[in-house]
């Protein structure tokens, strides 16, 4: 977008400078909710400015897209808690800031949450690579798969869990967003705090299995196919 650094230097000095020009808190306390279920703190005031300021960045920056998806100031106030429950718990501040001044630097569209996820995800420190290059790396693995070195645990996974026969069997616009799908769930359950399970090394093998016919191939490809509904 044209002359984004300098529209983003001229809000943050406007942030800096006016903290009372965005009040809006991003969301009541899970207290407030009265569930007790949810364990997590209540949103720290850094969260709250860190919100406020993402969300400074997108108005002046897209600014006819953000009033048309922000019509009301309670649409606006529901999407700052959201980001804040979504990013702020997961991320560093600094991390959310950059994040979005990538995002405004490369994108002429005001960007979805899953998007800043993505972007913030790239810019933290575990190693996860981009959706489609997980994929890529998927795909391109040789067999054994356990036995590759995968450049993290959660696209061996995420291959597992989309089958190997069928992402090495089906065209990329059909098995891509299969395999997003598990891919992104995984990365969640990371930034949740789940530990993956370590990947189980192959062994040699007890007994030589007869590889399967062309014929074999197809028909469990297409029982794979009508088990995903495609």
């Amino acid at each position: 977008m044209k002359d984004s650094n300098q529209l983003i230097n001229n809000v943050e000095h406007e942030i800096s400078h006016s903290k009372k020009a965005s009040p809006t808190a991003a969301g009541p306390t899970n207290s407030e909710h009265g569930n007790p279920e949810q364990t997590r703190p209540s949103p720290q005031p850094v969260w709250i400015d860190t919100i406020n300021q993402v969300f400074a960045l997108l108005k002046i920056s897209y600014h006819n897209q953000y009033y048309s998806a922000f019509r009301e100031q309670s649409i606006e106030i529901q999407a700052k808690r959201l980001w804040l429950e979504s990013l702020c718990y997961h991320f560093e501040p600094a991390i959310i800031l950059r994040a979005t001044k990538t995002v405004i630097a490369e994108s002429e569209y005001l960007p979805t949450l899953h998007k800043m996820l993505r972007h913030c995800r790239n810019l933290s420190h575990d190693g996860l690579p981009e959706p489609r290059a997980a994929y890529v790396e998927a795909c391109q693995a040789p067999s054994p798969k356990a036995g590759f070195t995968w450049s993290h645990p959660a696209v061996y996974f995420a291959g597992r869990e989309s089958d190997w026969f069928f992402l090495g069997n089906t065209p990329e616009h059909i098995a891509y967003p299969v395999f997003a799908r598990h891919y992104e769930d995984l990365c969640q359950r990371l930034l949740d705090g789940e530990k993956l399970p370590p990947i189980e090394r192959p062994q040699l093998p007890q007994t030589i299995e007869t590889p399967l016919s062309k014929q074999e191939n197809k028909e469990k490809l297409k029982v794979l196919r009508e088990q995903l509904d495609l």
